[in-house]
């Protein structure tokens, strides 16, 4: 199943967090900054040794431990595009790619649930809207590949505007204080 949460990705107990990274897998900001803090300094050396590797390109992922995010098993380190109008479908190719390596990768490593940030919607400057519809049309095909598939809003009205938009395109339903997608 695919839920959207209002709250954080690093709080979802999942077996694999999705990290919006950037190219050099440093840290920065947002969500990358929160769960560099999360994951201690064993997840930055792993960080450190990807980017001396030569880091990750716009729409792969990588894997690494979870570290100190003692309910995770891995953290997966993916990098949206930076968003650009005049460019919108090839930025939706690189997002939707982003969902799915992170699927893929995770799926290597044996986790059985993910869970993932708005990738690309921040400093990025992807469309909310229009980054909803792209992940669930990119996750569609993992659906009965995971136990539990998660999009973690951080913002309320970040919440409030996917649930609106998953309710426009798909069949959902209530859980709680969640929307599931009933793909």
């Amino acid at each position: 199943m695919i839920e959207i949460v209002h709250g954080s990705v690093v709080d979802q107990r999942v077996d694999a967090i999705v990290n919006a990274a950037n190219h050099g897998l440093l840290g920065g900001g947002g969500v990358d900054g929160a769960i560099h803090r999360a994951a201690g300094p064993a997840f930055e050396a792993e960080c450190r040794a990807l980017h001396d590797a030569g880091g990750c390109a716009t729409g792969d992922a990588k894997i690494v431990n979870a570290h100190e995010i003692t309910w995770a098993k891995h953290i997966v380190l993916t990098v949206g595009p930076v968003y650009s109008s005049g460019q919108a479908d090839r930025c939706a190719q690189q997002l939707a790619s982003c969902y799915q390596r992170s699927c893929e990768v995770a799926l290597e490593a044996d986790d059985a649930s993910i869970a993932f940030p708005a990738i690309s919607c921040g400093v990025y400057g992807y469309p909310l809207e229009d980054a909803v519809l792209v992940s669930l049309e990119a996750l569609r095909p993992y659906v009965n590949r995971f136990e539990r598939i998660v999009l973690a809003m951080f913002k309320g009205q970040e919440f409030d505007r996917a649930v609106e938009v998953a309710r426009e395109v798909v069949p959902t339903h209530m859980l709680s204080d969640s929307l599931v997608v009933d793909l």
